[in-house]
């Protein structure tokens, strides 16, 4: 059988549970050594050893990519490990309580532009320069939002961010499109994931809001259907696809 991401080395971040979760698990059973980022190490753990008969590889890290360093360290521990990064996925990210401006604040607002924008910037960066100098180019998709797309799916601090994290994408695309290096945004709607619940304090104004536009009747995504879609995304058979921003929302955002 042939894998499709057979030699290839992966970084997938937020890969303790979700989305993440499901990506790194399936690209591993495709072949690549992925290098899976998460603060949860135990569920890491679980992980890597659901996949020990797998034909790929999963080398758990533990780490707050809070932390921008650390951000780097995992892209230049994958080319140590692999030799090389061919694909970044940029996964992990936090929501804001769905606060509108009149009620964030610095704090909040500060922690989530860290983790849903300066993270993925800092692995994007060293990602970058090194699929720069190996010369083969490379993959990088960054996990945003319809959010990202839209004023009126989430608080103001995540919708402000992930609207940058798309911004930051095209750039990225564009400026490096003649090194052979691909960059796009998934911008998935409502997901079956444990996102919402670390919502402890939501504010009462932005639920009501957020709310009163969706289409109740429209389902939420299994992770696994988003993890297709980055895989396919990922993959030789998606070459001509640069920086895109993807809606995954059943049509919700076509409202």
């Amino acid at each position: 059988m042939e894998f499709q991401f057979k030699n290839k080395t992966v970084v997938v971040t937020g890969a303790s549970s979700g989305m993440g979760y499901a990506i790194a698990q399936s690209f591993v059973e495709e072949g690549a050594t992925v290098i899976a980022v998460a603060r949860r190490t135990d569920r890491l753990l679980e992980l890597k050893e659901s996949l020990k008969d797998a034909s790929g590889v999963l080398l758990p890290i533990t780490a707050d990519l809070a932390v921008d360093e650390n951000n780097s360290c995992i892209v230049e521990t994958a080319v140590q490990e692999g030799g090389r990064i061919d694909i970044l996925i940029n996964n992990a990210g936090m929501m804001d309580e769905f606060m509108p401006i009149g009620e964030v604040d610095d704090a909040l607002w500060d922690k989530v532009f860290k983790i849903n924008l300066d993270s993925p910037r800092h692995a994007m960066k060293t990602a970058i320069n090194h699929m720069v100098d190996d010369g083969r180019g490379g993959v990088i998709i960054n996990i945003a939002s319809i959010g990202g797309l839209e004023g009126c799916r989430a608080g103001a601090a995540y919708t402000a961010s992930k609207h940058a994290l798309v911004g930051l994408t095209k750039n990225t695309a564009y400026m490096y499109a003649h090194d052979n290096i691909r960059c796009l945004a998934i911008c998935p709607g409502g997901v079956k994931t444990e996102v919402g619940k670390y919502a402890s304090h939501p504010s009462e104004r932005g639920i009501q809001r957020v709310m009163s536009g969706l289409d109740a009747t429209i389902r939420q995504a299994d992770v696994q259907e988003i993890a297709d879609l980055v895989l396919f995304m990922a993959s030789e058979k998606a070459d001509f696809v640069n920086g895109a921003a993807i809606p995954v929302d059943g049509g919700v955002s076509a409202n």
